[in-house]
């Protein structure tokens, strides 16, 4: 009984020793310590998709803030690093038919440009001119070739959308992919 009580005991020190010191997607961060005070202000949005600037930037605001380690404002005065951005194109592609040749799943398309710069260095720490990001949804009616008209009539997907959208930047960001 000692014998097999022992064995387990250098099995779990062994597999706990052993590990490979990888920490779980979205929690790391590659910026500086004195960072605590992030500045959001309002994206740009050169789209015709009416507020998606507001809900992307609320969205990226409360996932910073989610993370524990940050303090968001949406302006820019007395923060440690800024984060800027531009929506600049909105577009969806069918990705499936219903039998009647309408579509049935659309692929939203949301492409901006990002900067996150250092105050106190006065350095971009982070730049991405092309962000690219795609989310898929199923449709119930005919979405014609205009993504804004989509986002405008379904607040559910627009919120789905800036959802992953502000996990999947601010992760990025973190992580300096």
């Amino acid at each position: 009984m000692k014998k097999c009580l022992l064995a387990s005991l250098t099995l779990i020190a062994l597999t706990v020793s052993s590990s490979c010191g990888y920490a779980l997607a979205g929690r790391g961060s590659f910026l500086p310590d004195y960072i605590k005070i992030v500045g959001v202000p309002s994206f740009e949005n050169k789209t015709n998709a009416f507020e998606i600037e507001r809900v992307l930037t609320d969205r990226v605001r409360t996932e910073f803030s989610s993370r524990g380690k940050y303090r968001v404002q949406p302006d820019t005065n007395n923060v440690d690093a800024i984060l800027t951005g531009t929506i600049v194109n909105v577009r969806f592609n069918n990705t499936s038919y219903t039998q009647g040749s309408q579509a049935a799943r659309i692929q939203l398309i949301v492409t901006a440009s990002f900067e996150f710069k250092d105050v106190r260095e006065n350095k971009v720490i982070w730049t991405r001119p092309s962000f690219t990001f795609r989310e898929e949804f199923e449709t119930t009616t005919a979405t014609g070739t205009d993504a804004a008209a989509f986002l405008g009539g379904n607040a559910n997907a627009l919120e789905r959308l800036a959802q992953t959208f502000a996990r999947s930047l601010v992760t990025t960001i973190l992580e300096a992919f």
